[in-house]
C-alpha cells in the first residue's frame, strides 16, 4: 500500500491531511506528464482569483462571479480534461499578484498561454500589456494600436473575455468620455484596480 493509500485509511481526515493528499496527487499527476492545467485560488483585495497554468504559462485568471466550477469545465473542454488543483505550480503567479496588490510591482514577468483566445482577441490580449501601469487607453486608441482603427466594438468585446485579467491589463481601457466601461470582474474591480496603479507611482 502506498502512501497516499495510507493517508486514506486514517480517519478522521482533516484539511491538512487532504492538501497532502492534493499536493501529492499534483506531483504524481506531473511527474507522469498527465497534469495539463494546474489550478489554485488566491485571495485578493478585489476578492478570490482562480489561477490556473499550463506547461506554456498562466492561462486563466477568474473571478468569483464567475463560477470557478465553470471556468473549470470550460478549461476542460478548451484546453484538456486533465485538470488538478496544484498550489506549487502557481507559487509565482500568486506572489507576483501579492506584489502587485501591494503596489510593489508594476509589470508581471510571467509566461502566458493564450490558449483561451484565438484571431482578433487574442491579438487585442497580447497588446494590452503595452499600456503602461498607471495608464490607461480609450477602446479606440487600441484599435488603432492593433492596425484596425474600425473595429472599436470588437476591441470591447476582446476586453470583455480577456481571460487573462489582471496580468493582462483590461481595466487600463476606458470608454472616449472616460467612463469605465465594462469589465469582466465589475466595475468595482475595475476602479480599484485603476485607484491602485495611480496612487501606486504610476
Amino acid at each position: 500500500m502506498n502512501d497516499a493509500m495510507k493517508d486514506l485509511t486514517r480517519f478522521p481526515v482533516d484539511d491538512a491531511d487532504l492538501a497532502r493528499l492534493r499536493s501529492r496527487l499534483a506531483d504524481d499527476a506531473a511527474a507522469s506528464d498527465i497534469l495539463d492545467v494546474a489550478y489554485r485560488t488566491v485571495d485578493s483585495p478585489i476578492g478570490p482569483l482562480l489561477l490556473a497554468a499550463t506547461q506554456k504559462g498562466l492561462v486563466r485568471v477568474a473571478f468569483d462571479l464567475e463560477d470557478f466550477d465553470t471556468v473549470l469545465t470550460a478549461l476542460a473542454d478548451k484546453v484538456s480534461p486533465r485538470v488538478l488543483e496544484s498550489r506549487h505550480r502557481l507559487d509565482a503567479v500568486a506572489t507576483e499578484l501579492d506584489e502587485y496588490f501591494a503596489g510593489r510591482r508594476q509589470e508581471f514577468d510571467l509566461p502566458l498561454d493564450f490558449a483561451m483566445s484565438s484571431g482578433f482577441r487574442q491579438d487585442v490580449q497580447r497588446y494590452l500589456p503595452h499600456i503602461g501601469y498607471g495608464q490607461t487607453q480609450s477602446y479606440r486608441q487600441v484599435a488603432e494600436g492593433v492596425g484596425n482603427p474600425k473595429a472599436v466594438r470588437a476591441v470591447g468585446t476582446a476586453c470583455a473575455t480577456n481571460p487573462l485579467p489582471v496580468v493582462v491589463p483590461c481595466h487600463r481601457v476606458l470608454r472616449s468620455d472616460g467612463s469605465l466601461g465594462g469589465y469582466l470582474g465589475g466595475l468595482e474591480a475595475k476602479s480599484l484596480l485603476l485607484e491602485l496603479e495611480s496612487t501606486s507611482g504610476g
